[in-house]
């Protein structure tokens, strides 16, 4: 079934392909992780309209849809021929409120009475209910309140809250009642009526709703701000320019405006909220496109930081952030993540990104201010993360209610041994060791830029020890890979795994081992033609159509990528990218999904897509940026004013590709690429302060 999906702000709302709300499924107006709409149809009185077209307009924020008329009849007499008339719906939210704008039109050659109807209803589902997590208690649906051209749905939340969804129409209807409003209009040959309506999404106090042109073009405005803020990227092919401008779309809308800064919220429809983890790695990912991004999710995770030991929220001193959730469950303790900080990596990744971000932007300000929670998150991977002092970080849950494994794969069967038997705790997991080494790393550095040497040296010499450390425990000659984890008793997890390649992410791989897992990772076991495979089909636990035993995650292919560049495979990153891109041609706009099935590619066909995938997924919007970021070498030292090209390379099917507005430290370049038969061309059209610019072949 196609579903449309819009976003603003806290606000997400899935519709199908007639721009409905059908009752019973997971389309609805959602806001802050409640269901505020749950049905909406447009019918001609009894009759339904025929469909013709709908799709969200390039820049995500509008949804349009074409119908028209079937026979519509009075005592089985055709009154309304089929297809005379044409309706347009064009929606958008803005703000916590749902616009529609209805236009009816009469195509035929004499005048024809149209009834219509809008149909509605609200459940104020939470969004774990709409998931099929069973209540214990719900809230009071109060009495709606019916006015001539509104209706109120009032709810009062089992967490004390009053909800209100509030209909607004820009006509009276002849009829309304509590469940739809009936109009009657009597149209002449070529002419055209037309319905504004409104959804309201109220929390205790009044939502001010502003006329449909003044907050579309505000919308307009934010959007055409976020676009100009970053590096432009135009290719010579224009279908991969098409997957770009769409991922970057998604990444603006799932944008969200804090009191620190715009965070990208993880997905719709689950996961429209702010998640530790994968706001870090989108960042990471879009760091070189905007580093903005990076610094208002450093700010917001820095703000929202663990201060106490809290074991019901998997809460410790210096932790950072797995997710917040607003929703009526998590306020009342249903689910633990009212805010939540089970989460293993979101902490070594927080110090990685501070450091990265410093490399590229050379902004000492930011890393000043949130430097006391950098020096909580470093004493919290030694006190709190390293379970036993043997060295490594590791995790186990505390809350009852919280996850069971609390690395980026939390699926309850993720962590596994060779005989698929799963792993008890507690768990060090081997991409959380490379995090770990990255961020001491970068702390390091960042360190001595504060001026401390004395600690700066002592972060290089846990980093460099934990690394040897690394390759003594975790390394397995019999799978020629890392291990996935090392559970408990410090037994192996000997399962050929995507988590390894991580190690080459974040640095801690050894040249030797990088090299055999370069060459594992583009074996049939692991790549399928459409990416690298979570677990290998090796694997006992192995089954294409598993959240994360087998399918083949956007993300996590990004960061295998950018390791194999990393350590000078870029032929192997290119097959990467351009396995993706492939991908891309078969999906639906060009979105990514959040992950798909890890099947063997077959001719002529496109990825199959895994039930229930968020689209659009930040962290996997953004990928297609560090794959490109990987094969071309680039890296920006903010500080210094200086872009690197290190031996870029171009897939086949791009000639040329020009950056346009790439932020270098305070100034900006404009570049053009080019792919000759051997190397790859680089030519400066534009510069904005001194930059240095360096191209190694």
């Amino acid at each position: 079934m196609v579903k449309h999906v819009l976003k603003h702000g806290e606000t997400f709302a899935i519709f199908d392909r007639f721009g409905d709300i059908q009752p019973g499924g997971d389309g609805g107006v959602y806001h802050e992780g409640t269901r505020f709409l749950s049905r909406l149809n447009f019918t001609f009185g009894s009759f339904q309209p025929l469909f013709l077209s709908s799709g969200i307009k390039e820049d995500n924020a509008f949804l349009t849809v074409d119908l028209t008329n079937p026979d519509i009849t009075a005592k089985d007499v055709v009154v309304v021929p089929k297809g005379s008339l044409h309706v347009f719906r064009s929606k958008f939210l803005y703000n916590g409120v749902c616009y529609e704008h209805l236009r009816i039109r009469n195509y035929g050659l004499y005048s024809v009475d149209v009834p219509f109807s809008v149909h509605f209803g609200s459940d104020f589902a939470d969004v774990f209910e709409v998931r099929g997590v069973k209540r214990r208690k719900r809230g009071k649906q109060l009495n709606p309140l019916i006015q001539k051209r509104k209706i109120v749905f009032p709810y009062r939340g089992a967490d004390g809250r009053l909800r209100k969804t509030i209909i607004r129409f820009s006509r009276e209807p002849n009829r309304i009642s509590n469940s739809k409003a009936d109009f009657h209009v009597r149209l002449q040959p070529k002419e055209e009526t037309s319905l504004l309506m409104t959804v309201a999404c109220e929390l205790d106090k009044t939502l001010p709703v502003i006329p449909y042109e003044n907050a579309a073009r505000k919308v307009r405005s934010t959007l055409r701000s976020m676009k100009a803020r970053g590096c432009e990227i135009y290719t010579s092919n224009e279908q991969f320019n098409d997957w770009l401008n769409r991922s970057l779309a998604d990444i603006h809308i799932m944008l969200t405006k804090t009191s620190y800064g715009f965070y990208p919220y993880g997905g719709i429809p689950w996961f429209n909220t702010a998640f530790g983890r994968d706001g870090i790695i989108t960042s990471l990912e879009l760091l070189w496109v905007d580093p903005y991004i990076a610094k208002g999710v450093l700010l917001y995770l820095a703000a929202n930081q663990a201060s106490h030991d809290i074991p019901n929220e998997d809460a410790e001193p210096g932790k950072i952030l797995h997710e917040i959730r607003k929703g009526e469950m998590a306020r009342i303790g249903e689910v633990p993540f009212r805010r939540y900080y089970g989460s293993v990596d979101s902490t070594p990744l927080f110090v990685f990104l501070a450091g990265e971000y410093y490399r590229h932007t050379g902004d000492k300000n930011l890393i000043k201010k949130i430097w006391p929670n950098i020096e909580m998150a470093l004493r919290w991977m030694d006190e709190y993360g390293d379970h036993d002092g043997d060295g490594f970080v590791e995790y186990i849950r505390r809350s009852p209610k919280g996850l069971l494994h609390q690395g980026w794969k939390d699926s309850s069967d993720s962590i596994f041994y060779e005989d698929g038997a799963t792993a008890e705790g507690p768990i060090a997991l081997c991409e959380v060791q490379g995090y770990v080494y990255a961020a001491k790393s970068r702390a390091s550095e960042l360190t001595r830029m504060l001026g401390d040497v004395g600690k700066a040296r002592s972060l290089a010499r846990q980093a460099a020890g934990l690394k040897e450390k690394f390759q003594k425990k975790f390394w397995s000659d019999d799978i020629s890979t890392y291990v996935l984890a090392l559970d408990g008793k410090k037994r192996p997890c000997k399962v050929r795994t995507s988590n390894a390649a991580h190690s080459l992410f974040s640095g801690i791989a050894s040249s030797k081992h990088a090299r055999r897992i370069s060459s594992l990772l583009m074996d049939d076991i692991f790549f399928s033609g459409w990416g690298v495979r979570t677990v290998a089909t090796s694997e006992v636990r192995y089954n294409p159509t598993s959240y994360h035993n087998g399918s083949i995650w956007p993300h996590d292919n990004a960061l295998v990528a950018f390791g194999l560049g990393r350590y000078g495979y870029k032929d192997l990153a290119l097959k990467i990218l351009t396995s993706f891109f492939d991908a891309s041609l078969f999906l639906e706009n060009h979105r990514l999904p959040e992950l798909f099935c890890g099947f063997e590619r077959r001719r002529g066909e496109g990825p199959t897509l895994y039930p229930g995938a968020c689209v659009p997924q930040s962290w996997a919007a953004a990928a297609p940026f560090l794959m490109l970021q990987a094969c071309m070498g680039l890296s920006v030292v903010g500080e210094q004013a200086k872009v690197i090209f290190d031996h870029p390379v171009l897939p086949e099917f791009l000639q040329k590709i020009r950056l346009k507005n790439l932020k270098v430290g305070n100034g900006a370049v404009d570049v053009l690429l080019t792919r000759q038969k051997k190397d790859v061309e680089l030519n400066v059209i534009r510069k904005r302060g001194n930059v240095d610019i360096m191209v190694m072949k």
